[in-house]
């Protein structure tokens, strides 16, 4: 039973692109908003039902991932809001990439749909002023992350992609990619899953093809996202 939650009551931390975070007692409030956004922000629409479908998206498969991992996921009160985990969130964007698509074709001379031999795990600054560079491991280094940082990220991502790739093949789909983001837990200092996990922040295609299901649709404007992501909401939970 999902209880509502009155907003008028809670202090806002930060407000993002697409979501807005509110402090709620010992927890926080993460509301997902009905817009959509490309290119660190130059495109912007704002799609109703949106931010319910994400919303929904990320609490199912945050509460499969927690089965097997720690997350900030505790329950979402109405459709489009999620309580979560206090976190210190670590300014970094781990990226998994099983098929080439989107930067990685960009910026290399990798073609589009080429599989990679194991899955590719990459550290993006989290900071859209400076366009969320990506980051090597001496970088990292430099800036001040252990490595036993680093190589926690990047097992956690992979024990991830193991979970995914597994989930969406039964739903013949493609799991081209997604990011994530982690944060420590203020109490016990755990390195927790975050922010959200949705057609937002991967791409899917379906299997045998590149029907997309995912972001894409509105940065290519080649269809309607909250329809595409209403389908894969249906097909999770069937």
């Amino acid at each position: 039973m999902r209880v509502p939650v009155t907003l008028f009551f809670v202090e806002l931390i930060n407000k993002g692109k697409v979501k807005s975070v509110y402090d709620y007692d010992d927890l926080v409030l993460i509301e997902y908003h009905d817009k959509v956004t490309a290119g660190n922000g130059k495109r912007v629409d704002f799609p109703e039902g949106k931010g319910a479908v994400c919303c929904q998206i990320s609490e199912w498969l945050f509460q499969n991932l927690s089965e097997q991992l720690l997350t900030h996921y505790v329950r979402c009160p109405t459709p489009n809001t999620m309580l979560c985990k206090k976190l210190n969130i670590v300014p970094i964007e781990v990226v998994v990439r099983n098929v080439a698509a989107g930067g990685i074709v960009r910026e290399t001379c990798i073609k589009e749909g080429i599989r990679f031999p194991y899955p590719l795990v990459e550290f993006y600054l989290k900071d859209d002023e400076k366009n969320d560079p990506l980051l090597t491991p001496d970088r990292l280094n430099v800036m001040g992350y252990s490595p036993i940082l680093t190589d926690l990220m990047t097992s956690k991502a992979l024990k991830v992609n193991d979970i995914l790739v597994d989930l969406f093949n039964k739903l013949d789909i493609t799991l081209v990619d997604f990011k994530l983001e982690f944060g420590h837990e203020k109490n016990s200092g755990h390195l927790l899953l975050a922010d959200e996990i949705s057609p937002d922040s991967m791409r899917l295609w379906k299997k045998g093809t590149r029907e997309r299901f995912d972001k894409d649709l509105f940065r290519k404007d080649e269809g309607d996202i909250v329809e595409a992501y209403k389908y894969i909401l249906e097909q999770l939970k069937n």
